[in-house]
């Protein structure tokens, strides 16, 4: 054994496999865990003590919109200081496969953060952002959204059999490339408009290769158990793994309903169908205003979209939609009670950029209008979905969900910094949070679940759902990707007044065997790569 270029001295090992942790020492080696013993004999060229701290595998951020963030810094600030190593993209939309058109939109969507999009493929995004020099690894689902773009525009009907047919084809050139299955968000346009057939179909091509299914389900609210029908449907004909993204039960009227959906999932597990769930360890949701109103109103896109809300007759409906109870669609509006429960969080338009941080009734109060009026207003103003957070949970279903055996995490978020562009919008504190509060508020905390098991489940877990070998455990030749935290003391900081903070508590990180956090401080090391699916062919 050569020297190490690292040996971490007698930390608390918590190896992501979910066994009782034990004090040792870790050798790094290259990309790789050299050695994980009581005692690793050899020196390192450099030594780390670390005995008052835990020494795991990089934490799996299951649900990462970080993309444009780290076009912009790749150093993935907000993630790297709570022990995030691997972000995984594509729930619904992907970074290919693109057309020319699709190219030009997803650039003219662009609101704070901007980047050149000079790619087709998902595998040609994903290496793109490696080139630009990322702290973190990096992966992505094809999402089932960009295939219908691709394929149909955003029309609201069926797929033909030939626009189907080279859909599947997509997905299995995209599993080639190193997507890790097939990831839908049902509650957008055009994404709402597949039926479970169409979904079933594609999921089945990725599961051809080993890939999984991933959704955003149909509906968290009122329609919440049949939605998650459809997701154990869809696994079950596609003979593939399936995740329940960011679960939660929306709307003070399904709180009840978690029982059910946890007797779902158990029940498919038994069957021996691979069902698991990510979650964020917060209240409140956070998307956009576009989740308020009904999908007809967004047939045909963005500018669609906004011409209907400018017609008096459309607008009139629209906003008589979303006072109702939902059938059909899944009212975000409706399901966070009032628009007290509304926070308004992202604007492009600079004149608008005061409004950051207010409710929806508070705007509709300066406004003289409806809250209803006003969110119409709004997004016909800043030409925007306009980011918010709708509160919608219950907090003992989230302390509960910590918990569960088949449950990972996922921030739901980009990975950001308190600078620049990035304080220009407020995000939700998940984005800053979400791994540190699992870990000290509700794990050590609130007694949600173990130390161990947590970390297994940040970990292994997801690591196995996504079929990736030699990451998300702490051993002997797997890559070296390592977080060294103190587990007494780590915290989350960031409020939804106060979003911009940093966690606390992670003292070192290693991502493909380079240190990337020394002492809490970022080092500037960009070593991150694209971590590729079951499918890959070079």
């Amino acid at each position: 054994m050569t020297e190490p270029s690292y040996v971490l001295r007698g930390g608390l090992i918590v190896d992501g496999s979910g066994a009782e942790p034990f004090r040792g020492d870790v050798a790094i080696s290259g990309d790789r865990v050299a050695a994980v013993a009581p005692i690793v004999q050899q020196r390192g060229a450099v030594e780390l003590d670390v005995r008052d701290l835990a020494v795991a595998p990089g934490f799996i951020n299951m649900l990462s919109w970080a993309i444009a963030p780290l076009f912009h810094d790749g150093r993935s600030m907000s993630d790297i200081k709570q022990g995030v190593t691997l972000e995984i993209f594509g729930e619904g939309w992907s970074m290919g496969p693109y057309t020319q058109r699709m190219r030009r939109e997803v650039m003219e969507r662009q609101a704070d953060l901007k980047y050149e999009v000079d790619w087709t493929t998902l595998g040609e995004g994903l290496e793109r952002l490696e080139r630009r020099g990322v702290s973190c690894n990096i992966a992505s689902f094809v999402g089932a959204a960009t295939l219908r773009i691709h394929e149909l525009g955003y029309d609201d009907r069926r797929a033909t059999p030939q626009e189907l047919g080279r859909m599947r084809a997509l997905v299995r050139q995209s599993m080639r490339d190193g997507a890790l299955g097939v990831g839908s968000a049902l509650i957008y346009t055009p994404a709402t408009f597949a039926d479970t057939d169409e979904l079933a179909a594609l999921a089945s091509a990725a599961g051809e290769f080993g890939g999984m299914y991933i959704s955003h389900l149909r509906n968290e609210g009122d329609r919440l158990l049949e939605a998650v029908d459809e997701l154990i449907e869809i696994a079950r004909r596609a003979r593939c793994g399936g995740e329940i993204y960011h679960l939660k039960q929306a709307g003070r009227e399904n709180w009840p309903k978690l029982d059910e959906v946890i007797e779902r999932v158990d029940s498919a597990r038994a069957e021996g169908l691979a069902i698991t769930a990510d979650m964020y360890p917060y209240t409140a949701g956070a998307t956009g205003l576009d989740a308020a109103m009904p999908p007809w109103s967004q047939e045909g896109g963005h500018g669609k979209w906004i011409a209907r809300l400018r017609d008096p007759e459309m607008r009139r409906r629209v906003i008589e939609e979303m006072r109702q109870p939902a059938t059909t669609w899944d009212n975000l509006y409706r399901a966070a009670g009032s628009a007290e429960n509304v926070l308004l969080l992202q604007f492009k338009n600079p004149a608008l950029k005061s409004l950051t941080g207010k409710t929806l009734a508070a705007v509709a109060a300066l406004r003289r209008k409806t809250p209803e009026d006003t969110a119409l207003d709004l997004v016909i103003e800043d030409d925007s979905r306009v980011g918010c957070a709708y509160f919608l949970m219950a907090e003992t279903n989230v302390h509960r969900q910590i918990g569960l055996p088949w449950m990972s995490f996922g921030s739901d978020a980009g990975s950001l910094a308190p600078e620049g562009p990035f304080l220009l919008s407020n995000p939700h504190p998940r984005a800053y949070g979400t791994f540190a509060r699992v870990l000290g508020h509700y794990a050590r905390d609130g007694g949600a679940a173990n130390l161990q098991d947590v970390v297994r489940r940040m970990t292994s877990l997801p690591a196995r759902n996504l079929k990736l070998q030699d990451r998300g455990v702490l051993e002997t030749g797997a890559f070296a990707d390592v977080v060294v935290f103190d587990p007494t003391r780590i915290r989350d900081h960031a409020t939804y007044d106060e979003p911009h903070r940093f966690a606390t508590g992670v003292e070192h990180v290693f991502v493909n065997g380079v240190a990337v956090l020394r002492d809490a401080e970022h080092t500037g090391a960009t070593p991150g790569r694209v971590v590729r699916g079951p499918g890959f062919s070079a």
